[in-house]
């Protein structure tokens, strides 16, 4: 069955093979990120609170008053889905490692993420990532919860049975709580960019205390094919943000929002700003995009055969 990325006018922004230097071409997945529980997205154990930075509300002049808005950083978002991919190549055996435990640079986590070897030799990453943000304030996507420290056995009872009395407060972000974020692959085949797609929708968990907490679903929102990189998170969120309010300036949206708004917001605000860029550029039609999702289902069913043929392409296969 034929691939939707043969098509010609994303072909030309797709590579037939891995090349060591820049090519030039660039695939942006504009994605949302829809926290389906208590989240917490900071380093566990680490007692810092969330991350979160002082930004314009919007991009228009009558709303530029600086208001506070949560943050998943770049890191907490890719490892989390490396380790997913990494999962299904130990799978199927595809996961080498080096002599100390490593994992081996020459397989398609290290051609597709990058990696840095101490005797010499590196990759750079091609998946450039950027910090997520909270489309509303931290004000309204934010609560604390008081909760009983542990003691350093790990429970809430010393070695006689005694209660912990001392208490701490833990902020978390409410779930339905909606980020918007860019992922940009460059000089990827389509091969790679299935590889990148299936990480980023099967990636479940994250943030801290992940295994009990920290459900997100990812959602592609517009698939952007470029001969330059386009627009930033930021200014992405911004304009999503001045969309949603229209013409009421002086009230604030509602939370949660409505996931069906939310998507086709991001569309229209996607195609708005792509026209400020320099370059060429392409958007995936709705029909097409389904086809793309449609087409990572069934690859990702059975996986193997696929894999297979990824981990070849880089030895010339």
């Amino acid at each position: 069955m034929m691939s939707i990325l043969t098509n010609g006018k994303y072909a030309n922004f797709l590579l037939d093979r891995y090349h060591e230097y820049p090519q030039g071409k660039y695939v942006n997945l504009i994605l949302i990120r829809k926290t389906e529980s208590e989240a917490i997205f900071r380093t566990e154990g680490s007692g810092e609170p969330l991350c979160r930075e002082f930004v314009n509300a919007g991009l228009q002049k009558c709303k530029t008053d600086p208001i506070q808005r949560v943050v998943i950083t770049k890191r907490k978002q890719t490892a989390v889905e490396r380790r997913t991919g990494r999962e299904d190549l130990r799978k199927q055996n595809l996961l080498c490692l080096t002599d100390d435990g490593a994992i081996h640079p020459d397989s398609i986590d290290g051609y597709i993420y990058g990696y840095a070897v101490g005797q010499g030799g590196a990759q750079k990453s091609r998946v450039i990532t950027e910090d997520a943000f909270s489309v509303l304030t931290t004000s309204q996507v934010v609560d604390t919860r008081t909760s009983n420290a542990l003691f350093e056995t790990g429970t809430m009872r010393d070695a006689q049975g005694k209660q912990s009395e001392s208490l701490f407060n833990s902020e978390y972000v409410r779930p339905e709580t909606h980020f918007l974020d860019i992922e940009t692959l460059k000089d990827v085949t389509p091969d790679e960019l299935f590889y990148v797609l299936g990480n980023i929708l099967r990636s479940s968990r994250y943030g801290a205390v992940s295994s009990r907490i920290g459900k997100v679903k990812n959602t592609v929102a517009q698939v952007v094919f470029s001969d330059t990189e386009i627009f930033s998170t930021l200014e992405l969120t911004q304009h999503v943000y001045d969309a949603l309010l229209g013409n009421d300036k002086d009230t604030e949206l509602d939370f949660p929002l409505a996931d069906d708004q939310l998507l086709a917001t991001v569309k229209n605000s996607s195609e708005e700003l792509i026209k400020q860029i320099i370059g060429q550029y392409e958007l995936m039609t709705d029909t097409d995009q389904n086809s793309l999702i449609e087409e990572v289902r069934n690859i990702y069913r059975k996986p193997a055969e696929f894999l297979q043929r990824l981990a070849n392409s880089y030895k010339g296969g």
